[in-house]
């Protein structure tokens, strides 16, 4: 089995829990990740749930000081714009980033504060779903709007709207590739083989995600798109320390500084580990066995014990 591509999320939630809001550990962050060998960097959006810098504009900001390594949302919301907006913002930062540029989508998660950022957003909560897919539906469309023969326009259950080809093409054909950060239950994984390039979970379990995995193998062929139409990634949070109770209080503290919910409650239904590094390489080693080829880690610390490249570095040894 070939070894897994290997990504790590921008800490821009953790530099607003500090209470910093400066763009340049950002860039060093980014620059140092290039360096260090990961395949991707990634970068979260929310806007009153989790406050932290737009994410399209941190990633058009890394773009700039990086030149190799993949560049990503993990993941977008795209709710939470109007989607022409959206679509105007996303080509801008094709154009920005080109082929290196990957696009994760969510819809939102079901808790309190993010009932809040849709209501503050003037969107219906109950409708994400459905608004989600109209939205890259939408993308897609204006992205191929120039083609021959192509419809500008779009009638969708939520939007209607003419002069798409008005918009800047986007760099790639058919735009970025992208992906839908969910879960595993029936209707998410049947969107994600109908609809989507890739999938983005969290699961807190190897024993979920192969079940989903192949869930969705099955409904790609079923629906008629080609074999590796969706292409298999993992989202997990890890903590690293030679001594794992330490470890375990470091994630304690951040998922608390992070979510607001301790550790037992987020561990349901996230993937987290918390340990040495063995341990932690090990735990993601049972999501590649699983079926993920291509892991985005997020380092649960807010004073991390290893640096970026002693940790690039052991886990590519491991996996």
């Amino acid at each position: 089995m070939a070894q897994p591509q290997l990504g790590v999320l921008l800490p821009t939630r953790e530099r607003a829990i500090a209470g910093t809001w400066d763009v340049a550990p950002l860039l060093d962050f980014a620059r140092e990740a290039e360096a260090a060998g990961y395949d991707s960097l990634w970068v979260g959006d929310s806007l009153l749930a989790r406050p932290r810098l737009d994410a399209l504009l941190a990633l058009a900001s890394v773009a700039a000081v990086t030149s190799r390594i993949t560049l990503g949302t993990a993941c977008l919301v795209p709710a939470l714009r109007h989607p022409v907006i959206g679509a105007s913002l996303i080509t801008s930062l094709d154009h920005a980033i080109g082929r290196r540029f990957e696009l994760a989508v969510g819809s939102g998660f079901p808790i309190p504060a993010v009932r809040a950022e849709f209501a503050a957003a003037g969107v219906p909560f109950e409708s994400r779903f459905g608004r989600c897919d109209d939205t890259v539906r939408l993308w897609r469309q204006s992205w191929g709007s120039r083609e021959p023969g192509a419809d500008p326009s779009w009638r969708g259950r939520y939007w209607q709207v003419d002069g798409l080809d008005r918009l800047a093409p986007a760099a790639t054909p058919a735009g970025p590739r992208i992906w839908y950060a969910g879960g595993d239950t029936p209707r998410v994984v049947a969107r994600v083989a109908a609809l989507y390039d890739g999938w983005l979970p969290f699961l807190p379990s190897a024993t979920a995600y192969r079940a989903g995995w192949q869930r969705i193998e099955e409904l790609v062929a079923a629906n008629g798109r080609p074999a590796g139409a969706v292409f298999p990634g993992m989202y997990a949070t890890i903590a690293v320390h030679p001594d794992r109770n330490n470890a375990r209080d470091q994630l304690e503290e951040y998922v608390q500084a992070y979510y607001g919910y301790p550790l037992e409650v987020t561990s349901t239904v996230q993937a987290f580990c918390a340990g040495t590094v063995e341990e932690c390489a090990a735990f993601l080693a049972e999501y590649v066995q699983a079926g993920a080829r291509h892991l985005v880690i997020r380092i649960g610390s807010l004073r991390p014990s290893i640096s970026l490249p002693e940790l690039h570095d052991a886990l590519r040894l491991m996996l």
